[in-house]
């Protein structure tokens, strides 16, 4: 008798937020933070969690191998309190070098850091998510060549992680264009934002489109409305690439709102 499949672990892309502002009590952030807090218990119980952040960029696929990586403040110019944080959660080394094998049998040239540190798209969303850091963590950089196909093929060379009760989270940010989340005391609504929002939506969650599409309207990003506009630079958007790959499915989106007074999304592929 064959026992039944174990459910595949969620996938998630998610906005972090503007810096250590989502855990300093920024008024502009509270819809993010509600967000965060309240969304673990849709991921189940995962016995450790992969991170690609968009703040992590090498010239090869790397990954966090240390068993007690430190944090890395990497954003200047707020309270001391925001370099106190503390997120003292655990690595996990075998899962790291599980997830090099798996890239370099997809062909990617992957390599372990045993001395890189969590970054604040790490930190600053698990700390609301998992306030205990009580799952182990590992993390991935993108790669610098920013090539949205790339990793597109780095998410389908992880997807077999869902077997085994890993988590995969992209950390970015849907709407990143930083000179115009720095001029966030207008409140008035930001057509061009609005409508990359709204072709991100389509895009990720649409039962209309096939999987060949979705992927090719990905690849081709910077032909959406206002690509260039919300993203002067992709590397906030390109975790969700890997996890679309990953999961390969139409998303949900679980969150929709405004941070610094523009719209972003986050999308959940559940188990």
């Amino acid at each position: 008798m064959s026992l039944p499949a174990s459910p595949l672990s969620p996938v998630l892309y998610l906005p972090h937020g503007g810096g250590p502002l989502p855990l300093l009590g920024d008024k502009a952030h509270l819809n993010l933070v509600d967000f965060l807090t309240g969304i673990a218990p849709h991921l189940g119980k995962p016995s450790a969690l992969l991170i690609i952040s968009a703040h992590w960029e090498e010239q090869q696929p790397t990954v966090t191998s240390g068993m007690a990586p430190a944090l890395i403040y990497d954003y200047y110019g707020f309270p001391e309190a925001a370099y106190q944080i503390s997120y003292p959660a655990l690595g996990q080394p075998a899962l790291a070098e599980k997830i090099r094998q798996l890239l370099q049998v997809a062909g990617l040239d992957a390599q372990l850091d045993e001395q890189r540190g969590f970054d604040h798209g790490v930190f600053v969303p698990l700390k609301l998510m998992y306030p205990h850091a009580s799952v182990p963590c590992v993390q991935l950089s993108l790669i610098a060549n920013l090539e949205p196909a790339l990793h597109i093929k780095i998410g389908k060379a992880l997807a077999g992680l869902r077997n085994e009760n890993v988590v995969i989270l992209g950390s970015g940010f849907s709407f990143h264009n930083p000179s115009a989340l720095m001029r966030h005391s207008s409140t008035a609504p930001d057509a061009r934002n609005e409508e990359f929002e709204a072709w991100l939506a389509e895009t990720m969650t649409s039962n209309e489109i096939t999987e060949a599409e979705r992927q090719k309207r990905l690849i081709e990003w910077e032909q959406a409305p206002f690509a260039r506009y919300c993203h002067p630079r992709e590397e906030h958007l390109l975790p969700l690439h890997v996890c679309y790959g990953a999961a390969g499915l139409p998303a949900r989106q679980v969150f929709n709102d405004c941070v610094l007074n523009k719209r972003t999304s986050a999308y959940l592929w559940p188990s």
